[in-house]
């Protein structure tokens, strides 16, 4: 008899907590958002957007979830219209349990800036392309000329990824500027002649060249003495005297 009590108090217990906790679980689901957080993951690096943008645009667009039923918040779509500022890579929108919608907003990374004859942007190292922002400049090479978008996001993109993951090259090169035949001339930090790459294909084995060259004859014969220095010939580097 005790048993079949014991049984019957825990099944009433059990239906309880169930009851109880399916109640609260859609208390808190229908109750209003008490507000936004936005994280700016990288802001200490880059400023392209900030906390204010990103509200600005979620108002735009009639998504701001404060006051409305978190039931009806749409995180999915937040994240969607936040995607849309060219500024960013990443973004995760959530709900939290004490009724706010948090957001975390990874900025794009610009590894090289476009200033040419075709439009003023930046390349970043996904290989797409960001506008040109008021508020942050990114010290990144530069390249000027004649530059197509589809060079910008291809060869010139391979370029600046190697550029960033070669600290002698990317402390070197200050400048590229590209002619209308796609031909490639590098302005560098150090000396005040010009490297005449050429094509694009084969840098990897001309840069090589070239620090040879650097490091074999520059300190016998000095920065000074040529103008130009070109590596568009295979396996050949032609000087030019001042």
């Amino acid at each position: 008899m005790i048993r079949i009590i014991s049984i019957g108090v825990a099944v009433l217990l059990f239906g309880y907590i169930a009851c109880a906790s399916f109640f609260f679980r859609e208390a808190r689901h229908d109750r209003a958002c008490q507000g936004v957080r936005v994280v700016v993951k990288d802001s200490l690096d880059k400023h392209f957007v900030s906390e204010g943008d990103l509200l600005y645009m979620l108002r735009k667009a009639g998504l701001d979830p404060v006051k409305h039923p978190m039931s009806e918040v749409n995180t999915e779509r937040i994240e969607g219209e936040l995607l849309r500022n060219e500024m960013i890579a990443r973004v995760e929108a959530y709900k939290t349990p004490s009724g706010l919608v948090k957001m975390e907003v990874t900025q794009k990374m610009p590894i090289l800036r476009i200033m040419g004859v075709r439009g003023n942007y930046y390349v970043d190292n996904l290989g797409t392309t960001m506008p040109i922002s008021r508020r942050y400049v990114a010290h990144v090479p530069i390249a000027s000329g004649y530059v197509e978008k589809e060079l910008a996001v291809t060869d010139l993109y391979k370029f600046a990824l190697f550029l960033q993951g070669n600290e002698f090259w990317n402390d070197q090169i200050e400048q590229i500027y590209v002619y209308p035949d796609n031909e490639v001339e590098l302005i560098p930090r150090v000396g005040s002649h010009r490297i005449m790459l050429g094509p694009l294909e084969g840098f990897e084995e001309k840069l090589a060249n070239l620090r040879l060259f650097y490091e074999q004859a520059i300190p016998k014969m000095g920065w000074e003495k040529y103008s130009m220095i070109n590596l568009k010939y295979k396996n050949q580097i032609v000087c030019t005297k001042r």
